[in-house]
């Protein structure tokens, strides 16, 4: 409306009282694009700086391990553990069992006990999957049966 108001024509000619608020505007929106590419603009040397000191630290590849296969583990649960940094049998079998409590309570999950995954664990990071299996008949969801 303003601008249509601005640039009518009346009976002296274009109306140039308010001309300079629709320049001043203009100047604003320009200067809003030139700061958004400016600041899009560095990002990309921040994102090299950050990479560049991502690889001077000591890769450690770590491929996970299916913890679905440990009895009372379900693919929710997997995604609780991998999100606290506990993605392998290793990780699992070296986790504290009151802190793996403290995560699946503050995630709802209070009716798991996390002992027996835990034993579980570390009879799988050494490979022992007969003395695995001979667990988990022991085992109703994680428990031992009683």
């Amino acid at each position: 409306m303003l601008a249509l108001k601005v640039l009518a024509e009346g009976a002296e000619g274009p109306n140039t009282e308010l001309l300079w608020i629709l320049y001043i505007g203009l100047a604003i929106f320009v200067l809003a694009i030139l700061l958004g590419w400016w600041s899009a603009s560095r990002k990309p040397e921040q994102v090299e700086v950050m990479v560049e000191a991502e690889e001077s630290k000591p890769k450690r590849k770590k491929v996970a391990d299916d913890l679905v296969k440990i009895e009372g583990i379900g693919p929710k649960t997997v995604k609780l553990l991998n999100r606290a940094g506990i993605e392998t049998f290793e990780d699992l079998a070296q986790a504290k069992a009151a802190d793996v409590q403290k995560l699946l309570d503050g995630a709802g999950l209070q009716m798991m006990n996390p002992e027996g995954w835990i034993d579980q664990a570390k009879l799988a990071a050494k490979g022992d999957w007969d003395g695995f299996e001979k667990l988990q008949r022991e085992l109703k969801g994680g428990r031992r049966k009683k």
